[in-house]
């Protein structure tokens, strides 16, 4: 019983030692006040049953997903680049999240494509100080973990906005 304490409370104190989990926690409650805001409502009595509402919201879900994927597993779709990157997993971080960084700088002029390019720059970075601390699980676990944690935060965004908590904040509704 004492293990499964201490592995839960390795796993809560896991952002502690690992900050940027904080930061990719933040920029994923940032992208759900942020789709909030964007999101096209066309009945303004009961926005959650347009179709247009949800479809906009299984999209934008379905995109962060796939993007946190790729940026989760980046051995399997990086590895065919180059031997030298698949030799270390640090150099492999280092060079998806440069590649991530210049394409995006590219095309950040898109509106679109920023969220994806904020969003997979937190997962390689977050992943990048997993490794720092030693903390390698597969990296199937590793997508669907920080899918999950990613979609938490956005929950949480959401939520924010929706209860008007944020609005009070910023001073908009």
């Amino acid at each position: 019983m004492s293990g499964v304490v201490g592995g839960i409370l390795r796993l809560a104190l896991l952002p502690l030692r690992a900050p940027f989990l904080l930061v990719l926690l933040l920029v994923s409650v940032y992208l759900g006040v942020h789709w909030v805001v964007n999101a096209p409502i066309q009945d303004l009595v009961h926005p959650e049953r347009d179709p247009v509402h949800g479809v906009y919201w299984a999209m934008e879900c379905l995109q962060a997903t796939v993007v946190v994927v790729v940026a989760s597993v980046p051995n399997l779709f990086v590895s065919q680049l180059s031997v030298l990157m698949a030799a270390s997993r640090v150099i492999t971080l280092i060079v998806s999240l440069l590649l991530a960084t210049i394409g995006g700088l590219y095309l950040l002029h898109l509106s679109a494509l920023a969220d994806v390019l904020i969003l997979a720059a937190a997962v390689l970075l977050a992943r990048l100080d997993l490794t720092r601390i030693r903390v390698v699980p597969s990296p199937l676990f590793t997508a669907f973990a920080l899918s999950g944690y990613v979609m938490l935060g956005v929950w949480i965004g959401r939520r924010l906005k929706l209860e008007g908590l944020l609005g009070t904040l910023t001073g908009t509704s």
